[in-house]
């Protein structure tokens, strides 16, 4: 379990150039898009922001925006950067499920689309891994990861 969640994945260079890009774009489009502007108006939003339906009673509309936060400014800066990337992926698409399955659930298909799309990339860095150019592959070099 441990070498699928931090293993960087695929050591070909190509594939890692094409996990890199999708990495970063993915990370930078949520980071800068979504989870920058919710921290900046984080008082505003505090007030307004509503626990997803599936979640509730167990989580607060304050709490959720700090979780939703999290994970569009946390997780995004570990794909981006390549740390942890399994684990930042999950919580990612999980994040992503939320929003289009529960937040968007009565909203026409095209207002899920985002969500969705933002969804399947974090599925595939999940499945992939970070590839070779990232703080994973650093971090855990080939015979270091052999002795798990």
């Amino acid at each position: 379990m441990k070498k699928f969640l931090f293993d960087c994945g695929t050591r070909d260079l190509t594939a890692s150039f094409g996990i890199l890009v999708l990495r970063v774009s993915v990370g930078l489009m949520m980071m800068l898009g979504h989870g920058i502007p919710k921290l900046q108006n984080y008082e505003k939003l505090r007030e307004v922001f509503k626990a997803p339906s599936s979640l509730d009673g167990l989580l607060s509309g304050p709490i959720s925006l700090v979780l939703a936060i999290g994970a569009e400014v946390g997780a995004a800066s570990l794909l981006i950067i390549g740390l942890a990337t399994r684990p930042a992926a999950f919580i990612f698409a999980f994040t992503m499920v939320i929003a289009a399955f529960d937040v968007h659930s009565a909203d026409p298909f095209a207002k899920k689309e985002l969500a969705l799309m933002y969804l399947i990339g974090a599925v595939v860095i999940l499945l992939t891994g970070a590839g070779s150019w990232s703080l994973d592959a650093a971090l855990y070099k080939e015979g270091k990861r052999r002795r798990w």
